[in-house]
C-alpha cells in the first residue's frame, strides 16, 4: 500500500484508513476496539433488558449484560505512516442496518469470530463478500473454549485460500494490533493484484 504521506508545515500526514471490526453477538468486538485503541473508545454499549428476551440469541453468552446498539470507535497508529480508525459493528440482527452506513468508505474488515458459536460470523462473512470488502477472520480465543486450526476454521467457514485466518486474544493489545496489521498487509496485496 502506498503511503500517502506528505508534507504540510513541516509535519507528516499518515494515511488515515477506515476499518471495520464485525461479528456475532459477543464474539469480542467492543473488547477488540477498546484494547488497541490509543484513545478513549467511544462505545455505545447499553445494558440488555427484559425486552430482547426472545430476540436476542445468548445462547454460549448467557453472562453476557450490555450490548452495542450503534458502533464502537478508536484508533490506533501502526506508524509514522498509517493511522487506523475503527468502527465496530453492532452483532445483533436488529442493529445490523448499521452495517452499510458503516461500511461506506471502509477499505478493510476483521471479522471476529467465536468457536462456542462460529455460525454467528457467518453474516459478516457474506456481508464483506459481497461488497468486496477485504477481510481478515480473528479467532478470538476464548478461555474455555475448544480449539482449533486456522486451516480447520478456513474451512469451516468455507473461506476462499486468500482470507487470513488468524488466533488472537481480543483483550490483549499487541494480539488485537497483530490482527489489524495482518488486515493492513492483506488489503494491500488486492490492491497490487489487477482484477
Amino acid at each position: 500500500m502506498e503511503s500517502n504521506v506528505s508534507e504540510h508545515g513541516g509535519q507528516r500526514i499518515p494515511s488515515a484508513i477506515k476499518i471495520l471490526i464485525a461479528g456475532g453477538f459477543g464474539a469480542g468486538k467492543t473488547t477488540l476496539v477498546g484494547s488497541v485503541s490509543e484513545i478513549a473508545p467511544l462505545s455505545t454499549e447499553e445494558v440488555m433488558t427484559e425486552a430482547s428476551m426472545g430476540v436476542d440469541d445468548l445462547d454460549g453468552v448467557e453472562a453476557k449484560t450490555t450490548t452495542t446498539v450503534a458502533l464502537d470507535f478508536g484508533r490506533i497508529t501502526i506508524n509514522d505512516d498509517l493511522v487506523l480508525y475503527l468502527f465496530g459493528t453492532p452483532g445483533q440482527k436488529r442493529f445490523w442496518f448499521m452495517w452499510e452506513e458503516l461500511a461506506l468508505g471502509a477499505l478493510g474488515a476483521v471479522v471476529l469470530a467465536d468457536t462456542r458459536r462460529l455460525d454467528t460470523c457467518f453474516p459478516a462473512v457474506d456481508f464483506f463478500e459481497r461488497h468486496q470488502l477485504p477481510f481478515v477472520v480473528a479467532v478470538n480465543c476464548f478461555d474455555g473454549a475448544d480449539r482449533y486450526t486456522e486451516d480447520e476454521v478456513q474451512q469451516a467457514l468455507s473461506l476462499g485460500a486468500d482470507v487470513p485466518v488468524l488466533l488472537c486474544d481480543a483483550r490483549v493489545r499487541q494480539s488485537g494490533k497483530t490482527v489489524l496489521e495482518a488486515l493492513v498487509r492483506h488489503v494491500a496485496d488486492r490492491m497490487a493484484t489487477p482484477v
